[in-house]
């Protein structure tokens, strides 16, 4: 099992805790984690793009000129694709990218986060967030004691809903963010250089994402 220092938000360790093997010590399967990714991308898409097909172009949809003796072509519509102004023939519509993806590959593709970030030593474990006002210059101060300075760190907090002092005082961090236990996801984990969780954090995601 994979055993990490517990720290106060001063920097300092305050003893240490023992995480599941299961959970932070799993494979880390490079497509596993870019499946993930490239899901949870494909949720976020506005699939708004529209392009006019011939039937929406604003125009006059009679023969532009006899169908023979001019020498020229035959033509039907001055809105034919081919025309300036004409409409589009395979342009893009307004659409959803969503797809399903398997509860099973979810759940394996953040323990494979968790675990890569155990592994690279960037999993930071808190025995709590504790702050005394709800400002984003107490959290970078925080942050900076643990030696992540910011702007320059992007981190990533995982705490409670509860600890409002944190989530306010989080969201104007420029480079950082925070997130609640059951929001954790893979895309987050990876675009950020380091982990934080609390202890109570770290064993409710545990509990949620243990082998079932």
């Amino acid at each position: 099992m994979p055993k990490l220092d517990v720290k106060n938000t001063a920097g300092k360790s305050v003893g240490s805790i023992e995480l599941d093997d299961a959970v932070f010590g799993a494979e880390v399967s490079e497509h596993l984690l870019w499946e993930a990714v490239k899901w949870q991308l494909a949720k976020r898409r506005a699939g708004t793009a529209s392009t006019k097909r011939m039937s929406e172009v604003k125009g006059s949809s009679a023969k532009p000129w006899k169908q023979k003796g001019t020498g020229r072509a035959r033509q039907g519509s001055r809105k034919a694709p081919h025309f300036v102004g004409g409409g589009s023939v395979f342009g893009p519509k307004p659409r959803s990218y969503e797809y399903r993806l398997n509860k099973k590959v979810k759940k394996q593709a953040l323990r494979a986060a968790l675990s890569l970030r155990v592994k690279e030593s960037k999993l930071i474990v808190l025995d709590a967030f504790a702050l005394e006002e709800g400002k984003t210059k107490a959290v970078a101060a925080a942050l900076a004691a643990l030696g992540m300075a910011q702007p320059a760190s992007k981190v990533l907090i995982v705490d409670a809903k509860d600890n409002e002092l944190l989530t306010r005082g989080a969201r104007n961090l420029a480079s950082s963010q925070w997130l609640a236990p059951e929001g954790l996801n893979v895309y987050d984990i990876l675009r950020h250089d380091t982990l934080i969780l609390t202890q109570a954090s770290a064993k409710q995601v545990e509990q949620a994402l243990k082998a079932s």
